[in-house]
């Protein structure tokens, strides 16, 4: 009889833990902003996001520590060993007069998080579109130690460096003036879905919302030096026609496991790119 109700207890406490585990994490869903997740099972997870999730350690290494996502910054966020690799890149090769560095899609923070630890910058400025993606920039910064060296904006990137006529009021004068002597400009778009992946050679005007042409053209309007993360199986040829004449305009293939994950173009007087 005592080994059955030990039995039984254990089983109680098994219950009991579950219980309160789910307990745990549905408190801690509410009290997130609308939005924002922070996944702990794969029964959790939506199933067209499953695939991304299993991956979660590899984007961000500190995902069990609380790291918060919505469920389309799972599509854009740069896995962390390449966007650390960018990072140090971008500080090995950026002229000696740059001081500062605009990630100008920070989606949840990636590469800005990399950015902030790579030491090279007196300042990181990071912008996104949507504030519950923005909410999650500022949270996982937290976990990995680096908010205090960033400060972050909230709306379009194009209306804040003043580079559209859409909406002159929300222009940070201030930030785009440091940007145009002491800047930087990353940029990691929106590819404007998977199609990308089907495609032999992707056409890059195809983008969406905005093509690479558009890109380009607007960001070297601030600086000349300008680095853009695109799809892997870029046209080359594309990203070729806006190169200076009697430079070279330097690409970097970026992988994971033997695989590449996306292609940066480097676009203006950056020193020689090394493995």
């Amino acid at each position: 009889m005592a080994r059955k109700r030990k039995s039984r207890a254990v089983a109680e406490d098994a219950k009991w833990s579950a219980k309160k585990q789910k307990q745990t994490q549905e408190s801690s869903e509410e009290s997130l902003p609308e939005g924002v997740h922070h996944y702990q099972t794969l029964e959790e997870v939506p199933w067209d996001l499953q695939k991304y999730w299993q991956q979660g350690y590899s984007i961000f290494s500190k995902y069990d520590e609380g790291i918060w996502m919505t469920d389309d910054a799972w599509y854009g966020v740069t896995h962390e060993s390449v966007a650390n690799t960018i990072a140090q890149h971008i500080a090995d090769a950026a002229p000696s007069n740059k001081a500062i560095i605009i990630d100008a899609f920070c989606g949840a923070g990636g590469n800005t998080i990399a950015f902030a630890l790579s030491g090279k910058w007196k300042r990181v400025y990071a912008i996104e579109k949507d504030a519950a993606t923005l909410a999650c920039a500022k949270h996982n910064a937290e976990i990995y130690g680096v908010a205090d060296k960033i400060t972050w904006f909230h709306g379009d990137c194009f209306e804040l460096l003043g580079l559209v006529d859409t909406n002159p009021a929300a222009t940070v004068t201030s930030l785009k003036a440091i940007a145009s002597q002491y800047g930087v400009i990353f940029a990691s778009p929106p590819w404007g879905g998977p199609g990308y992946r089907s495609s032999e050679v992707f056409d890059l005007e195809s983008m969406e919302p905005y093509s690479f042409s558009f890109l380009y053209q607007s960001f070297k309007k601030i600086t000349s030096e300008v680095v853009l993360y695109l799809p892997r199986t870029s046209d080359l040829r594309q990203i070729s026609k806006f190169a200076k004449e009697d430079t070279k305009t330097q690409v970097v293939h970026y992988c994971t496991y033997g695989t590449s994950r996306a292609l940066s173009a480097y676009f203006g007087n950056w020193k020689i790119l090394k493995s």
